[in-house]
């Protein structure tokens, strides 16, 4: 009969905080199990140490390699690989032969553990269990008595590694933070604090539990101190707000707001809307980017909110695809209280985007005096379009398929005048999870005016890392194909594949 296989959490470093459970299936295991870095000892036996009987078999599981680089052909991950379905080989021979078997995890065994990827080796082969155990940040945040999250407050758990920016972004979007896995990633992490407003009250905990623990400021750490073993918490406090809201503006003599400039344009007060472009950072227009480093908020859909990048000082306000209307108002609001607000969207602004969701807004006499300034982006027609070649060098028309703001027979008799006018159509919004027929029917009244063979093109992510861009013909063009990652452009009459692919449309007529 096989063994068992058991994954044991022995907590964070103090044997005494190892669970009743633990310590008894560590005492009755046939094989107790642990891994190793490079060149040292296993923390997570040394933690089980006194528990650990005399004679029984011992496997530790040594890696091969933890950072840097590696003579394995397939590089790090190679080598990675290849350490770990050794490891099960190892350990499934004990449960064969009818042994059971407990890996030591530090901490919990499935928060940033090795013990993940032996479940996903042998559970499925093996009976398995699991015994939690005191994660890390639950030690550090007794050591430092530091009320980690209250109330509503939304607690994010984030690895060091992540990008810098990125890892800056989500400090600022959270009310508390857990940041692991620190060690050389420390620099870079505590520059992320500062872009996020977080840095200070930000604690540094390092080896909790054990018998050298110490915390302090991150602020006072010394970057070149900082080992493997210690985080960072950031406390939320719902009581009395994270302490994240930048210093509003104080009023002048004449209670207005003091002048600011945007984009180079002198400003008192007021909103901008801008353009983020389709999708790559370096489509952003310098006149955007300016003018985000000055505001202290930014609102929009929050993918967009998202590629805006955090710093200190930046409060973001982001939401769902379908609260225009609110979102402009919240952005109308703040910006009346004399705050430096930016409204985001992607591509252009004023191209199916948020600046018309802003003046509709803007037509509550409270805002009359409110000045608003929209600065332009990269549309997503224009992006598509450069990637084809010059599809809209001639006339062309814009259309969205969406009929969430208006009737599909106003958007269906549209398409009729464009087709009979034989002008270039670029279509956005062209289908989603909820519209799937409309590309179907658009095709269906194009076919009634426009030949069969007109070129379509499709362009899907464009300036991303999956973009694709396909071009077909109006008759060819496969409706289940397309989402609301896609934009559409029909070419004209007089719209030319040339010899070596690319799609233009001459200037001139005849």
């Amino acid at each position: 009969m096989p063994g068992r296989f058991w994954g044991v959490g022995v907590g964070p470093g103090d044997p005494e905080l190892i669970t009743l459970k633990a310590a008894r299936l560590i005492a009755s295991a046939d094989v107790v199990a642990y891994h190793a870095g490079v060149r040292k000892s296993s923390n997570a036996r040394r933690i089980a140490a006194g528990l650990i009987p005399a004679g029984v078999v011992e496997e530790e599981l040594r890696y091969p390699v933890t950072t840097g680089t590696t003579e394995h052909p397939d590089g790090y991950a190679g080598a990675m690989a290849a350490f770990y379905e050794s490891a099960a080989d190892r350990l499934a021979a004990h449960l064969e032969a009818g042994r059971d078997v407990v890996l030591l995890a530090e901490g919990d065994p499935l928060f940033y553990g090795s013990f993940m990827y032996m479940h996903d080796a042998l559970s499925e082969r093996f009976e398995t269990g699991i015994v939690p155990g005191v994660p890390a940040f639950a030690a550090a945040t007794a050591v430092a008595a530091s009320p980690l999250a209250r109330q509503t407050d939304v607690l994010t758990v984030l690895p060091g590694t992540l990008p810098e920016p990125e890892l800056a972004r989500r400090l600022a979007d959270t009310d508390a933070a857990v940041i692991m896995k620190l060690g050389r990633t420390f620099p870079a992490v505590r520059r992320a604090l500062a872009a996020a407003g977080r840095l200070e009250h930000a604690v540094y905990v390092e080896r909790a539990s054990m018998d050298d623990e110490r915390w302090l400021p991150v602020a006072d750490v010394d970057p070149d101190t900082v080992p493997y073993f210690s985080l960072v918490l950031v406390a939320g406090d719902s009581r009395h707000g994270s302490g994240r809201r930048p210093d509003v503006w104080s009023p002048t003599a004449d209670g207005t707001a003091p002048s600011a400039t945007f984009g180079h344009q002198p400003r008192a007060g007021g909103l901008l809307v801008v353009g983020l472009g389709p999708g790559p950072d370096a489509w952003v227009t310098p006149e955007v980017t300016a003018a985000l480093a000055e505001v202290d908020h930014v609102v929009g859909y929050a993918p967009y909110v998202n590629r805006v990048p955090q710093r200190a000082g930046l409060t973001r306000h982001a939401s769902g695809n379908s609260v225009e209307l609110d979102r402009a108002r919240s952005a109308l609001d703040l910006a009346l209280a004399g705050e430096r607000v930016a409204v985001v969207s992607g591509g252009d602004a004023g191209v199916f985007g948020m600046a018309s969701a802003v003046y509709e807004a803007a037509e509550d006499e409270r805002y009359a005096d409110l000045p608003i300034t929209v600065l332009p982006g990269i549309s997503a027609v224009q992006a598509v379009a450069a990637r084809a070649g010059a599809p809209i060098g001639a006339d062309f028309a814009v259309v969205s398929l969406s009929d969430r703001l208006k009737p599909w027979s106003l958007i269906e008799q549209r398409l009729r005048a464009i087709a009979q006018a034989d002008l270039v159509l670029a279509v956005y919004n062209p289908a989603s999870r909820s519209r799937t027929h409309q590309v179907v029917e658009a095709q269906k009244v194009l076919l009634e005016h426009r030949s069969p063979e007109t070129v379509v093109i499709v362009g899907r992510d464009v300036g991303r890392a999956e973009e694709s861009l396909t071009v077909t013909t109006l008759a060819g063009l496969d409706a289940d194909t397309i989402d609301m990652k896609c934009l559409l452009i029909v070419g004209a009459s007089s719209t030319t594949v040339s010899a070596t692919g690319a799609v233009w449309t001459p200037r001139s007529v005849g």
